[in-house]
């Protein structure tokens, strides 16, 4: 949207002469609610037109003051002793179109009548549509509330009389002058720690999906805050105040001014798509909006990425910027000790590093990255200080584009930086906050902001890159030996660390080119280490890592890892352990790094178990090829665990003799142990259902025996989303005698745990779901965030590797009942499922089944096509055209 002159600004309407204590007639009172309502959509279409949000604010706030001084007037006069005052937004003269407005009225004392002309004015204002939000107090209260809530006393700061006795229109400021009430010290410590909560509350990934304008990082609040420091101060709020007092310089002015007039237009926006007091940017609006605002499609991002990359800068500028003017004034109100010369160059003042020369930065442009070597938690010198913050900022600004790209020394800094290991993710994070990482790799500056439009991502590209470096650097650390083991463990010797930490930075830095990022990304990073002047042994296996640091976990999530053939493919595209042992803790950083509730025990033995068998192919260790060796070893391990539990011998070969083949192949020795041992305790008839808690995956397993049937699949699933589980893994395998033995790890969608009550309801549910006929239905009521992203499916059927069965893929929406949507086109389509892999990864679910007809052969071309036309109308709806280019992209997710 392109801004436009105030002259576009309609000037509120006059409004007549208030006769005091007349009252406000139903003719009146319609004709105040027109006009109001009026002016409201003529600054709604100013908006629209270009007119900036904060001028429109003050429109609208000067005639709500107007309006509500009227009514005042009308019904209470001019009463002595008492007195009524506009606060927060309201009071510094800024409402959005369906902010509320917050009135304060303050009476001399006790003895000043509070009529109950107040409840008609507060009754008046909300038949007009004003919601105000009222408070009554007397001055004595008000100060005994100021002295106890900090939100009363910045309230308070922002006051503006509106009406009532003039003789009382100074009284907040005057109780703002008694020093004993909430010291700038003090204030600003509690402002802060109020700060860090607010950030806690909206730390969770759907805030960060859906960000609070006003009350989330880097909102509208946080830059209050920095008004509000300066009005403790004694300054006016204005950011050219707050630099010339120091706080800030002016190029952090110049940008919190940019930021803020991008979010107040945001907010603007955001309350007339909404017609409401929205604050969060639902996925309900996110769309409109950007259309709204300008915003348009193109080869590398949809607009509503655009929008929200616009967003997330404005928030980051300002949570960067508030931060650092806090330091500086924390700094004034307690000085941190004289400065300890480090170098020539650099000194510590206390947990902060700076130069000893203003001008290092200018005259040195190389000093930029040499910095970030300085920083060393252990020696507790923990980041830069807020002066050094801004020299480097201001540096960078006067810098041509590129020229610290190019800059050897600075090269030569960034590399001894990287071979600091587990100390460097710290220094990265900071030259990034500093800018300087994006002044270094233009192309970690492109991704800076950028969110792609799903549930799965929740940080941007560049603080997911920042968290996944410090995960990495986590695995290095004792406490990341009980969570991350395995990672742990591989961390330790881990001889190519700076090779790890470059792939890390470079993994994702290629999105939003409308390219497979992990190619471009290839290419991206070979370039950089080049300029680094690294060997090409290292060249290449930085530029591995990049290319392939999806394949670990596509691979064990999309494909049977007990299958040899599986495992000898995954361990020859990676070629050797060291490169097996950098790709295993980038994958597993990388998922962490994306959500922490996206690693469980489940992902953490799936890709352990991958990791080990290729680690045994490349080694020469591997003696799993040869599926007879292996059911045979299977069998025997089985069989004495079996023993051993007490078992008698020959009812163990009875059961076995109508026991799949294929089992003692694909599945462990415990797992056809257990099984066996729930059949042989079963009184003989079928179906028979038995679920346990899998503790090294954090999952639950069940498995049933059943007499088969065409729909068994669907009974089966219908059954275990409606218990509210996720299927991950289904294996499907038939019985000599024709019966049916299912297995399934599941997870609960709900996190309520396995217990034992829980478990036996599951069982209870699959064992009815068996024997009844058909298949049981569930509600697919699809919810709120999940409606916004709803795909047509891409279906793609081909042979699967023994040439018997038929391999579909299936990547589409996710929602409750999908795969037992898919199930019942399988059976109406006349499919068997003989195995599947099921992955969710946020919005998107990509599902993997190996398939055959009812006589058990692959399926042909005119199958395969009715399949496909049965699945379709099953998951519809059609998506909308900017959901639908979601759906072309290539998958990027580790899940």
């Amino acid at each position: 949207m392109s801004s436009a002159p105030a002259s576009v600004i309609p000037a509120p309407p006059r409004l007549p002469d208030a006769v005091p204590r007349s009252g406000l007639s139903d003719e009146a009172r319609l004709a105040l609610r027109q006009l109001l309502a009026d002016y409201a959509r003529a600054l709604a279409l100013a908006f629209a037109a270009g007119a900036e949000a904060r001028a429109l604010g003050a429109a609208h706030a000067a005639l709500v003051s107007r309006v509500v001084a009227q009514v005042w007037t009308l019904h209470l006069g001019e009463p002595v002793g008492l007195a009524l005052f506009a606060q927060g937004g309201f009071g510094r003269g800024r409402l959005y179109p369906h902010s509320d407005i917050d009135l304060l009225v303050l009476a001399r004392d006790e003895s000043v009548p509070v009529s109950r002309g107040l409840e008609r004015v507060f009754a008046v204002l909300w038949d007009l549509g004003l919601k105000p939000a009222q408070a009554v107090r007397t001055l004595a209260a008000q100060h005994t509330l100021a002295a106890q809530d900090l939100s009363v006393y910045t309230a308070q700061m922002e006051a503006r009389w509106l009406g009532g006795d003039r003789a009382l229109a100074g009284m907040p400021a005057a109780l703002l002058g008694d020093t004993a009430l909430w010291p700038l010290p003090r204030f600003l410590a509690a402002r802060l720690h109020e700060q860090a909560q607010r950030r806690a509350r909206r730390g969770d990934g759907s805030y960060r999906l859906e960000p609070d304008l006003k009350d989330g990082p880097g909102g509208l609040r946080q830059l209050d805050l920095l008004y509000w420091l300066g009005q403790r101060m004694g300054l006016p709020r204005e950011l050219p105040a707050l630099a010339h007092a120091g706080l800030l310089d002016a190029a952090a002015a110049a940008a919190l001014e940019s930021a803020e007039a991008l979010l107040a237009r945001d907010r603007y926006a955001l309350h007339l798509q909404a017609g409401r007091a929205e604050e969060r940017l639902l996925f309900d609006h996110q769309r409109a909006l950007a259309q709204q605002l300008g915003y348009r499609d193109d080869a590398g991002a949809l607009a509503v990425e655009r929008f929200m990359q616009d967003y997330y800068r404005a928030a980051a500028s300002v949570e960067t910027l508030v931060d650092e003017a806090a330091q500086r004034l924390a700094g004034r109100l307690d000085p941190p000790p004289a400065p300890i010369a480090l170098d020539d160059d650099w000194q510590r003042r206390g947990a902060a590093l700076e130069p000893r020369a203003a001008d290092l930065f200018r005259r040195r442009p190389a000093a930029l990255v040499e910095g970030a070597l300085r920083l060393d938690a252990a020696a507790g010198i923990e980041a830069f200080s807020a002066d050094a913050a801004g020299a480097m900022r201001g540096a960078l600004h006067a810098l041509p584009h590129g020229a610290l790209a190019q800059d050897a020394a600075a090269l030569r800094a960034f590399d001894a930086l990287l071979h600091r290991g587990a100390a460097a993710p710290p220094a990265l994070t900071a030259l990034a906050r500093g800018g300087v990482l994006g002044a270094l790799i233009p192309a970690f500056a492109a991704v800076s902001g950028r969110m792609q439009y799903d549930l799965f991502h929740q940080y941007t590209v560049d603080a997911h890159t920042l968290r996944v470096l410090a995960q990495l650097a986590l695995f290095a650390t004792p406490a990341a030996a009980s969570e991350f083991a395995l990672a742990h463990t591989l961390w330790q010797r881990q001889q190519r660390v700076p090779v790890l930490l470059l792939a890390a930075l470079f993994h994702d830095i290629a999105k939003g080119r409308g390219g497979d990022h992990s190619e471009l990304g290839e290419i991206e990073v070979r370039g950089f280490a080049q300029r680094l002047g690294w060997a090409e042994g290292d060249i290449d296996s930085a530029a591995f890592l990049v290319r392939w640091h999806l394949l670990l976990s596509q691979t064990a999530q999309r494909q049977d890892i007990g299958d040899p053939q599986v495992v000898q493919v995954f361990a020859a595209r990676v070629g050797d352990v060291q490169r097996l042992e950098m790709l295993y803790l980038l994958t597993v950083a990388d998922i962490v790094g994306t959500s922490a509730r996206l690693w469980n025990g489940f992902k953490d033995r799936l890709l352990a178990d991958l990791y080990q068998a290729a680690r045994r192919v490349l080694t020469g260790t591997d003696a799993s090829l040869d599926e007879i060796a292996r059911a045979a070893a299977c069998r025997a391990a089985a069989h004495a665990q079996l023993l051993a539990a007490g078992h008698a011998a020959a009812a163990i070969e009875q059961l076995w003799e109508d026991f799949p083949a294929a089992a003692f192949v694909r599945q462990g020795a415990a797992q056809v142990a257990w099984q066996s041992a729930a059949l042989l305790a079963a009184p003989g008839s079928l179906p028979v259902v038995a679920a346990q808690p899998h503790a090294a995956r954090g999952a639950l397993e069940v498995f049933f025996l059943a007499a088969d049937r065409d729909g068994l699949f669907a009974a089966a699933t219908a059954a275990l989303e409606g218990e509210g589980y996720a299927v991950q893994e289904a294996r499907i395998l038939g019985t000599p005698s024709g019966r049916a033995l299912d297995s399934f790890v599941l997870l609960d969608a709900h996190g309520a745990g396995h217990d034992a009550a829980c478990i036996a309801r599951l069982c209870t549910r699959l064992e009815a779901a068996l024997r009844a006929p058909g298949t049981p239905r569930i509600a697919q009521t699809v919810p709120r965030r999940l409606r916004h992203f709803q795909r047509a499916p891409r279906i793609h059927c081909e042979p699967a590797r023994a040439g018997t069965r038929t391999r579909l893929a299936l990547r589409g929406s996710d929602r409750p009942g999908l795969l037992a949507d898919i199930a019942e086109a399988f059976v109406a389509s006349g499919i068997r499922v003989h195995d599947a892999r099921i992955a969710t990864f946020g919005d998107i679910a990509e599902d993997y089944f190996e398939l055959t007809d009812r006589h058990d052969r692959p399926l042909d071309a005119a199958q395969c096509e009715r399949l496909r036309a049965a699945l379709l109308a099953r998951l519809g709806p059609a998506a909308s055209a900017a959901v639908s280019r979601l759906a072309m992209r290539e998958p990027d997710e580790h899940a």
